[in-house]
C-alpha cells in the first residue's frame, strides 16, 4: 500500500478598488472592505467563487456555472449593504473579470469581450498581445473607458460603446501596472523591469522615469503627487522634485490625501503619511501655493507654521495668512492685516516689510539696520523705545530733532515710574521738561527738599507748576516753605487761606491787619473753628465784648440754650436713624439674608410708612418697595402687593428692575384681590384689623394708638403706652406700680339669687381692670384726633409690676410706661437704647 502526500495550493483571488480591497476568504465567501470608514461586509455564496470585480457600486462573482451582479442597496457612498442585481446562468472562461455599471468585461488572453448584464454580448476587441493589466477610468453609465496594459508593453484605451480602440503609447516592456492621474493628464505605467515611468498623455512624451518600483497609484487629490512601491520602500514623488522615501511592506494600491492604502499578502491597511518633505520641496522652490496644497493634505503643526513664515518672509500674504489661521497665531496675523492694509494705500517698499517681519521675530538688530538703511531711522527708535532699549534708541537720536530725543526721555521716564523707580523718573520728566508729572511724582513721595529745588528753580511765569508745588508743600506741612512759593507767585491770598487751613490764627491775623479786604477769609473759619471746639467763651470775648455789643452776646447764649433744648428733645435725628439702620437690611444686593420673610415683610412695611413724612438724604424708597411687594407676594398679600406695585410705578425704575416689575404687575393680577388674615396687623388697645396699605403712619386707623415693634422681628407687640395725671411724677409713679395691690371688698362682678322654682346667677357688665375699662371707655369726638391714655393713682396701684414696661430715659426727657396687655408673652427691654423685642422660647 502506497501513502502520497500532495500540496495543493490555491492562488489568491482579490480585486483592489479606490473604496477599498475585496477578497475571497474560505474558496466560498466574498469579503468587501471600506477604507476610510473600516466597515467589513461578508457575502456567503455558497459555491467556489473563481474570480472578483467591483466597479463603484457594482460587484461580480464568478462562479463555476454562473456570474452572480451585485449592487449596493443603499445610496450613500459609505454604505455596505449590498444585494444580487442579476445572474448570468452561462459558465464564463476569462483570465480577467471586470464589471462596469451596465456591463461585464471578460478578458481571454487577446481578446476582450463586452457582454450585458443578461449575458448577450455586445462588443469584442483583439489586440496584439495577451493583456496584462485593466483599469477602469470611468465615465457616464455604458460608456465607461477602459486602459489596458498588454504584454508588448503597448497601452490601448477602450470605450464600451466604441469597437475601435485607442493606442495611447508603447513601453520597451511588459506592462505589470498602470494609473491616470485625477486630471487625466499624465499615465504612470509599471513595466516587467520595475520601471516607474510617467508620460504625459497629450504629446506622448516622457516626464520622468524611477526604478524599484512594482505599483503605482495618483494621489486622487494631488495632481502633481504620485506613489509607487517595490524592494518593501516606499517613494512619494512631487512636480520634478527627487522622490521622497520611506519603509512600507507590500505595496501600494491607492493614495487618498495623506492616507496611502496598501497590501500586504491579504490583508490591506491605511497609512497616515505626513506630506512634509514634498512641502518643504517646494518651498525650496518658493512655490509657495503649491506648498500650501500640499500642506492641505496633511503635515504637522510645526510644518504649517514653517510655511507659514516661509510665505511671509516672500510676501505671500495670502498663503501666510491661511497658514497662521490653521496655527491660530493672532500676533502674526495681526502683522499681515496691517501689511495688508498699507499695501492697498500704495505702500510698496518690499524691504520695509521685511524689516517688520524681523521685528516681530525678535532680530531687533538686523530690522534696526535694515530701518537704517532704508532710512527710517525714526521706526527704529520706537522700536527700541516700546522694548525699554533706550541705550540703543539713543543711537537713533543724532538725525531726529530735539523734539524726539524730549519724546525718548519722556518714555523712559514713564516706563521707569510704571517699574517703581520714582525718583530715577522724576529726574527725567524734570530734563524733558514735563515738570508738572515731576512735581506729582515728588509730592506724591513727600520729598520736600526736592519740592522746594523744584520750585526755586521754576520762572515765575510757569504759575502752575508754582501752585502744584505749594499746594504739595503745604499737604505735607510745610506751610513756611508753601509761603516762599506764594510770595514768588505774589498770591497774599494763597497765604492767607494757607494760615487758615494751617489754624496759624496769629499769622493769619497780621495778614488780615495788613490786608483788609481778606478779614472775611480770616474771621469766618475762626468763629466756625471757636464753635466747633466748643470755645464759645473765646468767641463771644472776641466778637461781641471787644466790640461792646453785650446785647448781641445775650441773644448768643439765648439761641445756644435753644439749640441744647432742641437737641435734647429732637425725634426726628432718632428717626432717621432707625430708618437708615433698616435699610440695611432691605438694601443688600446679596443672594442670603439670615432674616425671615415675616421679617423682612415687617421692616419693609415700617419702612414704607415712617418714609412718608420723613425722607432722609440719600433713601431710596423703590429698595423699601421691592423688598415689600417680593416679601408680600410670597407670604400671600396679593392686595398689597398689588398696590405697591402700582406704587412702585409711579417712582423711577432702576433698568435692571424693570422687567421684574412689569412681569409682576402681571402675574399678581390672576392672584385674589385680598390679603391672608393672619397678615393684618391687630390693634391691641381696640382691637381692631388694620388693613395692610394705610394713610397714616405706624398707628391704628381706628383709635390712632402708634404701634409698638419688636426691634428684631419688627412684629406689632402687644404693649400700650399710657401717660400719667398731671401730679404724679415719674417716681411716684414707679412706687405704685412696684406698691403691693390693695385688698378691696368691691363686688366681684355677679349676684346670684334663688327662689322656690329656680336659681339665677347675674354677671354685671363693667369689669374688674381700671386699666382695661379706661381702654374702652377713652374715645375721641374727632377721629383723626389721638387721645392717649391716662392713668391715676388708683389705676397705676392696681397694675401688675411684671406687666409694665419702663423706658428711663435721660434728662430732660422722661420715663415712658407701657402695658402688656399679653402677659405670658416675655418682653425684654435694652437699658441702653430702650428698645423692645419678644424674648426667644
Amino acid at each position: 500500500m502506497k501513502i502520497a502526500c500532495r500540496r495543493i495550493d490555491f492562488h489568491q483571488v482579490i480585486v483592489l478598488a479606490r473604496s477599498g480591497p475585496t477578497i475571497r476568504e474560505n474558496m466560498t465567501d466574498v469579503i468587501i472592505q471600506h477604507l476610510l470608514t473600516d466597515q467589513k461586509v461578508r457575502i456567503k455564496c455558497r459555491d467556489l467563487i473563481k474570480k472578483i470585480a467591483i466597479y463603484k457600486h457594482r460587484l461580480a462573482v464568478q462562479l463555476p456555472e454562473r456570474v452572480v451582479i451585485y449592487e449596493l442597496y443603499s445610496a450613500e457612498t459609505t454604505g455596505m449593504h449590498y444585494r444580487v442585481r442579476e445572474k448570468i446562468n452561462q459558465r464564463l472562461e476569462c483570465n480577467l473579470l471586470v464589471v462596469c455599471t451596465n456591463h461585464l468585461v471578460l478578458c481571454l488572453e487577446r481578446r476582450l469581450q463586452c457582454l450585458t448584464f443578461n449575458g448577450i454580448k455586445e462588443r469584442e476587441w483583439v489586440m496584439e498581445s495577451a493583456i496584462r493589466y485593466i483599469k477602469v477610468v470611468g465615465g457616464p453609465p455604458g460608456h465607461e473607458g477602459l486602459l489596458l496594459g498588454l504584454k508588448n508593453g503597448q497601452v490601448w484605451k477602450i470605450y464600451l460603446d466604441n469597437v475601435f480602440p485607442v493606442n495611447l503609447l508603447k513601453v520597451d516592456a511588459a506592462i505589470r501596472c498602470l494609473d491616470l492621474s485625477p486630471s487625466s493628464n499624465k499615465l504612470a505605467v509599471v513595466d516587467e523591469n520595475n520601471h516607474c515611468l510617467v508620460y504625459d498623455i497629450h504629446n506622448k512624451n516622457l516626464l520622468f522615469k524611477e526604478n524599484n518600483a512594482n505599483s503605482v497609484a495618483w494621489n486622487s487629490h494631488c495632481e502633481d503627487m504620485l506613489c509607487f512601491s517595490g524592494n518593501n520602500v516606499l517613494s512619494i514623488k512631487a512636480g520634478n522634485f527627487p522622490v521622497h522615501q520611506q519603509k512600507l511592506m507590500g505595496f501600494v494600491v491607492g493614495v487618498c490625501g495623506s492616507k496611502i492604502f496598501c497590501l500586504h499578502v491579504s490583508t490591506m491597511s491605511s497609512i497616515e503619511v505626513p506630506l512634509s518633505a514634498p512641502m518643504y520641496q517646494y518651498l525650496e522652490k518658493k512655490m509657495f501655493n503649491d506648498a500650501y496644497r500640499v500642506a492641505c493634505l496633511g503635515v504637522t503643526d510645526g510644518d504649517w507654521g514653517s510655511l507659514a513664515h516661509a510665505a511671509l518672509d516672500g510676501l505671500e500674504l495670502d498663503v501666510a495668512k491661511k497658514a497662521f489661521i490653521r496655527i491660530k497665531d493672532l500676533k502674526y496675523l495681526e502683522l499681515i492685516t496691517d501689511f495688508q492694509d498699507r499695501q492697498r494705500k500704495g505702500e510698496t517698499e518690499k524691504d520695509l516689510l521685511t524689516a517688520d517681519i524681523l521685528a516681530h521675530r525678535g532680530k531687533f538688530k538686523e530690522a534696526a539696520r535694515l530701518y537704517q538703511k532704508l532710512g527710517q531711522e525714526q521706526r527704529a527708535l520706537n522700536m527700541y523705545t516700546d522694548l525699554r532699549m533706550f541705550d540703543l534708541a539713543q543711537e537713533f537720536l543724532g538725525s531726529v530733532d530735539s523734539a524726539d530725543r524730549k519724546a525718548l526721555i519722556r518714555k523712559k521716564a514713564d516706563w521707569a515710574h510704571n517699574i517703581n523707580e520714582p525718583r530715577a523718573a522724576a529726574e527725567m520728566y524734570l530734563s524733558a521738561g514735563d515738570t508738572v508729572k515731576a512735581i506729582e511724582i515728588i509730592g506724591e513721595n513727600g520729598w520736600v527738599d526736592m519740592l522746594v529745588d523744584v520750585g526755586r528753580r521754576l520762572d515765575k511765569a510757569d504759575r502752575d507748576g508754582l501752585m502744584r508745588v505749594a499746594r504739595h508743600l503745604a499737604r505735607l506741612g510745610q506751610p513756611g516753605y508753601a509761603t516762599e512759593m506764594y510770595r514768588k507767585l505774589g498770591d497774599d491770598r494763597s497765604i492767607v487761606l494757607l494760615y487758615v487751613e494751617a489754624r496759624d490764627w496769629r499769622e493769619a491775623f497780621s495778614l488780615a491787619d495788613k490786608h483788609p479786604e481778606y478779614r472775611d477769609l480770616v474771621y469766618i473759619p475762626y468763629a466756625q473753628w471757636l464753635a466747633e471746639n466748643d470755645k464759645f467763651v473765646e468767641a463771644q470775648k472776641e466778637n461781641a465784648v471787644n466790640e461792646s455789643r453785650f446785647q448781641d452776646a445775650a441773644y448768643y447764649y439765648w439761641v445756644l440754650s435753644l439749640q441744647c433744648l432742641d437737641l435734647a428733645n429732637q425725634s426726628d435725628t432718632g428717626d432717621v436713624f432707625i430708618v437708615l439702620y433698616l435699610l440695611s437690611f432691605v438694601s443688600k444686593d446679596e443672594p442670603f439674608t439670615s432674616y425671615m420673610p415675616e421679617a423682612l415683610f415687617n421692616i419693609s412695611r415700617y419702612l414704607m410708612n415712617e418714609l412718608r413724612n420723613l425722607q432722609p438724604k440719600g433713601v431710596s424708597q423703590f429698595a423699601v418697595l421691592y423688598t415689600l411687594a417680593k416679601q408680600a407676594k410670597t407670604l400671600g398679600a396679593y392686595k398689597l402687593t398689588r398696590q405697591v406695585l402700582d406704587k412702585m410705578q409711579s417712582l423711577r425704575v432702576p433698568p435692571r428692575f424693570q422687567e421684574y416689575v412689569d412681569l409682576s404687575s402681571l402675574m399678581v393680577r390672576a392672584k385674589p384681590y385680598h390679603d391672608g388674615e393672619d397678615l393684618l396687623p391687630m390693634c391691641y388697645r381696640c382691637s381692631t384689623y388694620n388693613p395692610l396699605m394705610t394713610s397714616a403712619a405706624n398707628c391704628c386707623t381706628n383709635c390712632r394708638q402708634p404701634f409698638v415693634h419688636s426691634f428684631v422681628s419688627f412684629e406689632i407687640l402687644p404693649l400700650v403706652e399710657f401717660q400719667l395725671e398731671p401730679g404724679i411724677s415719674d417716681e411716684d409713679a414707679m412706687r405704685l406700680i412696684e406698691a403691693p395691690a390693695p385688698v378691696t371688698t368691691e363686688d366681684p362682678g355677679w349676684s346670684q339669687s334663688a327662689g322656690d322654682n329656680f336659681e339665677a346667677l347675674r354677671l354685671d357688665e363693667q369689669t374688674s381692670d381700671p386699666f382695661t375699662a379706661r381702654l374702652l371707655s377713652l374715645q375721641s369726638e374727632d377721629e383723626e384726633e389721638f387721645v392717649p391714655v391716662i392713668v391715676n393713682r388708683l389705676t397705676l396701684q392696681a397694675m401688675d409690676p411684671g406687666s409694665v414696661l419702663v423706658c428711663r430715659q435721660p434728662p430732660p426727657l422722661g420715663y415712658q410706661f407701657y402695658r402688656n396687655l399679653l402677659p405670658d408673652l416675655q418682653i425684654t427691654l435694652c437699658p441702653s437704647c430702650n428698645k423692645v423685642s419678644l424674648l426667644p422660647w
